[in-house]
């Protein structure tokens, strides 16, 4: 056997429809499209989104204001009051927030907030604080340093 004479498996292959050609091939006149509509034109079709000419969803909902900023920083939260588990001479950075359980893991930046009291002085170097965290470690005796 050579390659020339080589033929595809019984029932492996079909001829493709040829739309068209003539009355007795069953797919002639009207290429299989139906008589008149929407649907028989040619052209490109609508959509997913086209509904038939009824107002559609995307236009019958409120529209979506604004835009989601890509620059947006995502923290992990840390309040002032779970710091108080952590002991008194350790210094507080993200690893040790890591030990505690207090953050999942680093790969995002920590932020401390003020929810709660500080009844210990801590030394507490994280990625950003608001004003009234960095307010209260102050006032417990401690230090806010931004790293």
């Amino acid at each position: 056997m050579r390659q020339d004479q080589l033929k595809p498996a019984p029932g492996s292959h079909r001829n493709r429809k040829r739309v068209g050609r003539g009355l007795g091939s069953g797919h002639g006149v009207y290429s299989g499209r139906g008589a008149k509509g929407q649907l028989s034109r040619s052209g490109t079709k609508f959509g997913p989104q086209f509904e038939g000419g009824q107002l559609p969803m995307v236009k019958r909902l409120p529209y979506k204001r604004g835009f989601t900023n890509i620059f947006k920083k995502i923290y992990y939260i840390v309040n002032i009051e779970e710091l108080n588990v952590l002991s008194q001479e350790q210094e507080v950075t993200p690893e040790t927030l890591l030990k505690a359980d207090l953050i999942p893991d680093l790969n995002k930046p920590v932020k401390v907030l003020g929810n709660g009291k500080l009844e210990k002085p801590l030394i507490v170097k994280v990625n950003s604080f608001s004003r009234t965290a960095a307010d209260k470690i102050v006032a417990a005796g401690g230090k806010a340093e931004i790293i």
